[in-house]
């Protein structure tokens, strides 16, 4: 019996060094896979999971924004700060400090978030609120929201008044008061 009790502590032995060099092998594989996972994550998802919280923004053409981020959509967020509401197109977004280390996949969210920047801006124009486009160049147009189209905004400014269309790709933050 004590050459089998060797025999079965030596293949013990080989079958821990055999799960431990497949486990060597494999853990370059498991973080080459949570990479290649995790450049499928957009910002709009992480941002959808930090929903509610202080955030800061660097925003292109405009600078640094920091509020309450109040809602979320797949091109656009809405964030409530000391100087009004502010719609940012999450393009001219270009750093984030505060938000969640996790994110919420768009399966998972509303269908009112899945509207788009244009469903935003038409609730302004609607309410007939006066508002200030800040563009990505750094120039503003203070005036009214009138009519909102596929990719640009109407926007009644100056004195006297006349229209100034602004595209959506143009556009930093529109700020509401």
């Amino acid at each position: 019996m004590g050459w089998e009790a060797d025999l079965f502590g030596v293949l013990d032995d080989l079958e821990q060094q055999a799960e431990a060099m497949y486990d060597a092998e494999r853990a370059p594989e498991l973080a080459d896979r949570s990479r290649a996972e995790y450049q499928q994550v957009p910002l709009a998802t992480r941002l959808m999971s930090s929903v509610g919280r202080e955030v800061t923004l660097h925003v292109t053409g405009l600078g640094v924004l920091a509020g309450r981020l109040d809602r979320v959509a797949h091109d656009w967020c809405l964030v409530a700060g000391p100087t009004g509401d502010w719609i940012l197109p999450l393009a001219a977004v270009a750093a984030v400090d505060g938000a969640s280390d996790r994110a919420v996949p768009q399966v998972a969210w509303s269908p009112l978030a899945r509207l788009g920047l244009g469903s935003a801006l038409r609730r302004l124009a609607d309410a007939g609120e006066r508002c200030v486009l800040h563009r990505l160049d750094g120039a503003r147009h203070d005036g009214a929201l009138r009519r909102v189209g596929q990719d640009f905004v109407e926007i009644v400014v100056g004195e006297p008044p006349h229209v100034t269309l602004v595209a959506f790709t143009a556009l930093a933050a529109v700020q509401s008061r």
